[in-house]
């Protein structure tokens, strides 16, 4: 039987290391080192000390920096485990030359960074332009949607947690008044206890609870959203938004990006904690500007086509880049129905199986003017000439004789129990009054050409691969509670992409 030399994955040995040899040309805690220690403009963190005379040497905030980053790079955000690894870890161990900063230090670090953050996100972006990493001819823009560090079962309007609040107190007094009937009568038996333990510990947790929202309701006030209307505010992190995305609904922020055609390098990152991307499209292309003008190529940055999905556009942002001349292609939501390369996409799709009668389903008669349901009974003329989200409609409706006691009545109605009859609308087309306004118009009209299309085609390609590589690093949430902080995290995630593209593609000094 052939023998092999004895290995122990678990054991320890003394070595002498040398910190700096550690970091091999190449890899991705290389190019952080240096561009951290040769490229970043480090003085700015000056101003955080005032030891001078006085006081213990603080960590650098190099060093720092380079535990942070070099973490999030291996999709660690937990401060406890930083700290760890500047223990455990011998490239952790390299980069912090074996400074082991305490998890409170780097927590606070994160937290505090605030604006010189952008000037280290502006100061990387600069080492990619001057290697060559930005061609400056095409930037796309989209935003990712993160859970942060708050739950959504804290969301809600006002009327929500006084609701929720009412509901928790009642379930506290109904639980009061049957101890108190209980403590009148004869001596519990011992299951008993146990269940009184119980409830005792759910009455302490529904008066906590309540109490929360009591607070809430009496320091903040209602959020309003564009229109005026009360929208959903979480009580951990009033800042953060309630978000649909493919994932469910969460609560969190959206992590706005830009990205440059070349090499994808992202030239804008931004965190909100808005439920809606339509206002974010002035706010992201002006810090593209922002930071080209710094490098002295503003004009670049104004030359430069923008791409954008549907989420973008909005009258009041097309009219904004129109006024600022920029040459923006944002899409619509009916983009790709107007496109005749789809005409026969639906002839694809697999039938659908509907689980209640679809408007195809009645019999609908034009000239006529009349309409037949599934059940064979002739429906009643509602409107002739309804409009219905700026469309033309002919809407009929049953009556009680004729829905009322239906046996298809569970196919035909999604609440057979509350809604009485069912209501069908045969749609036309647009009302002129309610077409696009003059730039949303001139924008569907810019994006229809050939080559608008054909420069459109190439944002997806953009965009996307920097979000699953973010991911795929084991970033897909945020940590931090604030728009302020959150920004600052999302800007770190994204300085761990610039510096990985100059890891592969840059000429970084051996």
């Amino acid at each position: 039987m052939a023998r092999y030399r004895h290995y122990d994955p678990q054991q320890t040995k003394m070595i002498a290391v040398s910190y700096g040899r550690q970091l091999l040309p190449g890899t991705f805690e290389h190019a952080l080192s240096y561009l951290i220690d040769n490229e970043i403009d480090l003085g700015r963190f000056a101003a955080r000390f005032k030891n001078d005379e006085a006081g213990a040497p603080a960590y650098d905030p190099a060093v720092l920096l380079k535990v942070v980053l070099f973490a999030y790079s291996r999709g660690i955000t937990s401060s406890r485990t930083m700290a760890r690894a500047c223990v455990e870890n011998v490239l952790f161990i390299a980069l912090a030359c074996d400074q082991q900063p305490h998890f409170t230090t780097l927590a606070h670090f994160v937290a505090t960074l605030g604006q010189e953050v952008e000037a280290v996100f502006r100061d990387v972006l600069m080492v990619c332009n001057t290697q060559g990493l930005i061609g400056k001819n095409t930037f796309a823009i989209d935003g990712c949607k993160l859970p942060s560090n708050a739950s959504k079962e804290w969301s809600g309007t006002s009327a929500d947690f006084e609701r929720k609040a009412a509901k928790m107190e009642r379930a506290v007094a109904h639980l009061v008044k049957a101890h108190a009937e209980q403590d009148a009568s004869e001596a519990l038996d011992p299951d008993q206890d146990k269940q009184r333990e119980h409830e005792e510990r759910t009455i302490a947790t529904l008066r906590k609870n309540a109490g929360k929202l009591r607070t809430a309701l009496a320091t903040t006030t209602e959020r309003l959203g564009a229109k005026g209307t009360p929208i959903k505010r979480n009580i951990t992190d009033p800042e953060s938004a309630t978000l649909k995305s493919s994932r469910g609904v969460l609560q969190g922020y959206i992590g706005v990006a830009v990205v440059d055609d070349e090499h994808q390098v992202v030239v804008e990152a931004q965190a909100h904690g808005t439920p809606q991307e339509h206002d974010l499209l002035k706010p992201v292309i002006d810090g593209v500007h922002g930071h080209f003008a710094a490098m002295g190529e503003g004009d670049a940055a104004q030359a430069a086509a923008y791409l954008a999905d549907a989420g973008y556009n909005s009258e009041r942002g097309l009219k904004a880049l129109a006024a600022d001349g920029i040459d923006g292609y944002i899409a619509d939501g009916q983009m790709r129905k107007r496109d005749p390369r789809y005409a026969d996409a639906s002839a694809h799709k697999p039938a659908s199986k509907a689980k209640f009668f679809q408007p195809k389903d009645f019999s609908f008669d034009r000239e006529q003017g009349t309409c037949v349901c599934p059940a064979e009974q002739a429906l009643k003329l509602n409107s002739a000439n309804a409009i219905i989200n700026g469309r033309k409609a002919t809407v009929f409706k049953g009556t009680d004789a004729t829905c009322g006691a239906c046996p298809l009545r569970s196919q035909c109605l999604r609440k057979p129990n509350v809604t009485a009859v069912r209501q069908v609308a045969f749609f036309e087309g647009s009302v002129a009054s309610k077409l696009p306004n003059p730039h949303c118009r001139a924008m569907r009209e810019k994006i229809d050409r050939p080559e608008g299309r054909a420069i459109y085609a190439n944002r997806m390609g953009l965009i996307e691969p920097v979000f699953g590589h973010t991911q795929q690093r084991g970033l897909r949430r945020f940590t931090l509670r604030g728009q302020a902080k959150v920004d600052t995290q999302w800007k770190l995630f994204c300085i761990v992409h610039n510096v990985a593209k100059l890891q592969l593609y840059g000429k970084l000094a051996a």
